[in-house]
């Protein structure tokens, strides 16, 4: 394919492409409750962040999309154990504080289905290290979800984040690219993400029972879910793995 790399704000034309992505996540990570801070805005308030890779000869969808967001932070400060969350959040309430954002964080990379072990995922990144740049950031951070986590939901985070081959590179399929691209791993976000849910809506988003107390472990989950039958109620919380990216 001969990509063409392009923003939401550059071809506003292309943002509805970014919609066309089934399987991209679990289907209970849809129903975070902070995303709809940053998604429900993209094409109003974060355009410039919206990076879209598509093929000339398949100007019908978008092949890879990447999302990004800015943020003020105070200097000195360390990064948010609530990364995710937290940047969306903060970002939120600079918008509304009128504070002007000196970081950005990636938020998102997806990749079609059928485009998937391609290198795509690496071309993305690449991209939203440009884009960052060309937007005048020195660094870009990232709560990064370490694609092959899924498959140790009992492992801490801290433990497995810095799990590393013979050659000194990461484990994690996902780390390993961010560090080959230059970042460098800064530590866990053990909250990056908090899902909540009734027993019902998350028998409904995993066709799982939902009838036990205690840990639950969920395909496609990092970590288990907290279920109480008591209180009718599960809550995912995710860790993901802050990366700095450098741009100098």
């Amino acid at each position: 394919m001969d990509l063409v790399l392009t923003t939401a704000a550059e071809r506003p034309d292309l943002a509805p492409l970014t919609a066309g992505f089934p399987g991209g996540w679990p289907e209970f990570m849809y129903y975070d409750l902070t995303g709809g801070l940053y998604y429900d805005l993209t094409k109003t308030l974060y355009a410039e962040h919206v990076i879209i890779a598509y093929d000339p000869a398949r100007p019908d969808r978008a092949a890879a999309k990447a999302y990004t967001v800015p943020f003020h932070a105070e200097d000195g400060e360390e990064l948010p154990d609530d990364g995710w969350d937290e940047v969306i959040r903060r970002s939120a309430l600079d918008r509304i504080t009128g504070r002007a954002p000196n970081r950005v964080s990636a938020l998102e990379v997806c990749i079609q289905t059928d485009l998937r072990g391609s290198g795509l995922a690496k071309v993305m990144l690449g991209a939203m290290r440009d884009n960052a740049r060309k937007l005048g950031f020195d660094t870009l951070l990232a709560p990064v979800r370490p694609s092959g986590k899924d498959a140790f939901p009992d492992v801490p985070m801290s433990d497995y984040a810095f799990r590393t081959r013979d050659d000194g590179l990461p484990v994690d399929p996902w780390l390993r690219v961010h560090v080959r691209a230059g970042g460098r791993i800064a530590r866990v976000a053990p909250k990056s993400m908090t899902i909540p849910g009734t027993l019902a809506e998350w028998r409904a988003w995993t066709g799982l029972p939902f009838d036990t107390d205690g840990p639950v472990t969920v395909p496609g989950a990092l970590a288990p879910v907290l279920c109480d039958t008591t209180h009718d109620h599960a809550v995912y919380i995710e860790p993901n793995v802050w990366v700095e990216h450098p741009l100098g």
